[in-house]
């Protein structure tokens, strides 16, 4: 049978549209992380769980402002529900890179933010005015502003196009509207819904440090996962509890938080990095949640602790109880929290005394981590994942092929 020279140009174009159509996920958390003049706006965005509504939307941009502009905010002591307000005034519904930003059709626009699509934002106070000004340069204020232009384009840091563009901008962008008070839905107590559950140490140690108390209480309802080690794993680890400064206890409490709901369903299907309500800047204060069988551990590079059980688990609040403590890097560099491997032979090194004599000395100090610690385990299994979306994408244009072949012949 003779085929049409068509049907090749056919096949390719099938595979080009096929090809064209993979889109390429986001992370705005490990975006920002490169930039530590972020690290303030990165945090509070894992916060108030913009984050995880930032990486599931296509074609937005993000103005990204510096830690400096952010304590200008935090000063105002705003709850977590109206911050989440203000920082989504921050994220535009559409694309917009540095060119776009400067050759904007007759000099102005109005585009809409995520508080706009909140539902919250009354009358147009969720969208912001973006114009081109004198000088090159380019104004935002919000809609509602009598026309004050509050910030500035600063520059761009970086450009996905058209999926994401993170910009930074001069000021914040707020309103009185975003700012209004939010009712905070009815709370579901954590102290003691642990308190009840076999987790009352844990419980009464978040009572003991009101600032970390309060801020689990206010994630509650926008989502969290709390990791609460048993009494007697408690009772154990006091006197090494004891002997961190209040800050670092109070770290080490926060450390136990994602501030995220995960079901067991979604912690086991989502292997990787997870950030914690410790995590700020270069404080990473994360762990790697990873599939052991039937079990899920949580590895922290110190100790790996095991979740031995379900608390309470109805969205948006699951408590897991764990085996172990947590213990971050930052606060236990130098700690080996479970037995070691046998030390190779030869590991025993002869140090001459000063009285002539041969000591033994055994080098049994943690080894610092090295600088390939550091190195996200989530890159890991991002290359597993685009392999195996190439294999998936593989089988699929190979069916596609053969049911073109068979109707050709």
């Amino acid at each position: 049978m003779k085929v049409s020279p068509a049907v090749p140009l056919s096949v390719t174009l099938l595979l080009f549209l096929f090809l064209s159509t993979t889109t390429y996920a986001h992370n705005i958390t490990k975006i920002l992380a490169k930039h530590p003049e972020f690290s303030t706006f990165n945090h509070y965005l894992s916060v108030t769980h913009l984050a995880a509504e930032i990486n599931r939307r296509q074609t937005i941009t993000v103005c990204a402002i510096d830690n400096a502009a952010m304590n200008v905010l935090l000063e105002k002591h705003l709850p977590t529900y109206t911050l989440k307000n203000v920082l989504s005034l921050h994220v535009f519904a559409d694309y917009f890179g540095a060119k776009k930003l400067h050759q904007i059709t007759k000099g102005s626009t109005l585009t809409a933010t995520m508080f706009q699509a909140t539902g919250e934002a009354p009358g147009t106070s969720g969208y912001i005015n973006i114009t081109n000004m004198k000088g090159g340069k380019v104004g935002f204020a919000n809609e509602d502003n009598d026309g004050h232009f509050a910030a500035t384009f600063v520059k761009s840091v970086v450009e996905m196009p058209y999926n994401i563009s993170v910009i930074q901008i001069s000021h914040i962008l707020t309103s009185a509207a975003a700012e209004a008070p939010v009712a905070a839905p009815s709370d579901l107590n954590v102290t003691t819904l642990m308190a009840k559950q076999g987790c009352k140490s844990f419980s009464d140690l978040l009572k003991s440090h009101p600032d970390v108390a309060k801020t689990f209480a206010e994630n509650v309802q926008s989502g969290l996962t709390v990791f609460c080690p048993t009494d007697g794993v408690i009772t154990a680890f006091m006197p090494k509890f004891k002997n961190l400064t209040k800050d670092g206890q109070a770290s080490l409490l926060l450390y136990h938080g994602i501030p995220v709901y995960n079901s067991m369903g979604m912690l086991k299907s989502n292997n990787g990095l997870m950030n914690t309500l410790a995590t700020e800047g270069k404080k990473k204060y994360d762990f790697t949640v990873q599939n052991d069988g039937d079990d899920v551990k949580l590895e922290t590079k110190v100790v790996t602790a095991t979740i031995s059980g379900t608390l309470y688990d109805e969205e948006p609040l699951s408590v897991y109880k764990v085996d172990k403590v947590l213990l971050p890097r930052e606060l236990f560099k130098g700690t080996v929290a479970e037995e070691p491997a046998p030390a190779p032979k030869g590991a025993k090194k002869k140090k001459k005394s000063s009285k002539g004599g041969d000591d033994d000395v055994d080098d049994d100090g943690a080894p610092e981590p090295s600088q390939d610690d550091d190195e996200d385990p989530a890159d890991d299994s991002a290359n597993l994942n685009f392999a195996n979306n190439v294999k998936s994408s593989g089988l699929f244009v190979t069916v596609v092929i053969s049911i073109i072949c068979v109707a050709i012949i």
